[in-house]
């Protein structure tokens, strides 16, 4: 198909590129952006008033649930979410059942992707084997399935011999380590912040150092071994601090944050709120701000949804004993293009940590607008105001914190590889 958008604002921090404009694909690729093309006929023209034309959100975690967990969400319904939330690659980590420590269940996630041919998705493959933390995976026929990196998702490896040697595996494959940093002993049975708020609770807190001291360990074996490696989810200041000495040192390190932390604090678990028992936990005011700052400074690369969908009853028992994670695809481009309008960020810096940035972390040809690459994107209008209905999300998970909040703007239309795959215009 061929389509023209005209007269909208593009927004493309990988090519520098903000102005008022049109832009041309055909055959699945961009052939302009924001220059005429003289004889270009189009099969569909979509008319703008300046609404915003970015490249597709590439969101380095999504959880699908598929396979082993499709009471929760499949990847039917997630890739539908996602298409309305301007979502065009998603990173999809190695949590399902069985574990991704396999080709065959990444090829059984990439027929289903094809088969439904929406947001593109690429699987983390398991460093080890059940996500046990012991046994190494077979990393060379899991690059070659189609992994774009290696984690062990939450499950930490307490083993410092074993994660020494998987940091060396993954050298030798070329391959991103995604470091979820946590000390499972210091973690032990916490489920939020430690502090006055878990104190007066009675709830089992999870200290700060759980965290940092899981960045420092795993900083010096990054220093020993050169791995490539991203640290996931940072929560608190002091982990901002270490990932910016690391950067500074020249170590190949990034991180990223997910967009909860960057709106919500441990105040907001009062009163037994499941909806923000998250993992890592909701910390202080003061890890926010520094978060934010982190991200303005560069030393936060990217910003993810850290989408996880839940069944009603994952929810419904006491605090301690529901599980972690937001339904949070929907509202990710909202919030995010808020922090410019009420925080003093520059568009492109959030529009980059959406797009180009998360793009060559994971090293893929995405987020961009550039001439010849692949036409995903997506449109986004900042004068639509609407308000969260948990029951009313595309995604099969209607766990979010958010729940009748005020958002303004929303994607609009989605297209990926040339084809509109969602249009609210």
């Amino acid at each position: 198909m061929r389509i023209v958008i005209r007269n909208g604002r593009l927004v493309c921090p990988a090519q520098q590129l903000d102005e008022l404009g049109d832009l041309y694909i055909a055959d699945g690729r961009i052939v302009a952006a924001g220059k005429a093309v003289d004889g270009f006929t189009a099969d569909l023209e979509i008319a703008l008033e300046g609404q915003f034309v970015c490249p597709g959100i590439v969101d380095l975690s999504v959880h699908t649930r598929e396979p082993g967990f499709e009471h929760k969400a499949t990847i039917a319904s997630e890739t539908e979410a996602a298409v309305r939330a301007g979502v065009t690659s998603m990173v999809c980590p190695p949590t399902t059942r069985p574990v991704t420590d396999n080709p065959s269940v990444v090829e059984l996630i990439h027929q289903r992707q094809t088969r439904l041919d929406k947001t593109r998705i690429y699987p983390l493959g398991a460093l080890t084997k059940g996500l046990e933390g012991r046994q190494l995976t077979e990393v060379a026929a899991l690059r070659q399935a189609g992994c774009v990196g290696l984690s062990n998702a939450d499950n930490p490896i307490t083993d410092t011999e074993v994660l020494r040697r998987a940091f060396e595996y993954a050298v030798g494959f070329d391959l991103p380590v995604f470091i979820h940093p946590e000390d499972s002993y210091l973690r032990n049975r916490g489920v939020m912040h430690e502090g006055k708020i878990s104190t007066r609770l009675g709830l089992p807190g999870i200290p700060e150092t759980a965290e940092t001291i899981a960045i420092s360990r795993a900083l010096l074996l990054i220093e020993q071994t050169g791995v490539r490696a991203h640290f996931c989810r940072l929560s608190c200041a002091r982990s901002v601090e270490l990932v910016a000495a690391a950067k500074q040192q020249g170590l190949p390190v990034s991180a990223d944050t997910g967009i909860c932390y960057l709106y919500l604090t441990e105040m907001n678990v009062d009163g037994f709120n499941s909806q923000c028992h998250l993992w890592p936990p909701l910390r202080t005011d003061r890890d926010r701000q520094a978060l934010l700052e982190g991200l303005r400074s560069g030393v936060i690369d990217a910003v993810c949804s850290d989408h996880q969908p839940h069944d009603e009853d994952a929810k419904a028992a006491p605090f301690s004993s529901t599980e972690p994670g937001a339904s949070t695809l929907e509202v990710l481009a909202p919030l995010a293009f808020s922090l410019a309008s009420t925080r003093g960020f520059k568009l492109e810096h959030i529009i980059g940590a959406l797009t180009c940035r998360p793009a060559s972390i994971i090293g893929i040809n995405a987020g961009t607008l550039a001439e010849s690459a692949p036409a995903d994107l997506f449109i986004f209008d900042e004068g639509s105001q609407w308000t969260v209905n948990a029951e009313k999300l595309a995604s099969a998970g209607k766990n979010t914190p958010f729940d009748n909040w005020e958002m303004g703007g929303k994607v609009t239309c989605t297209i990926i590889d040339g084809k509109v795959m969602f249009r609210d215009l």
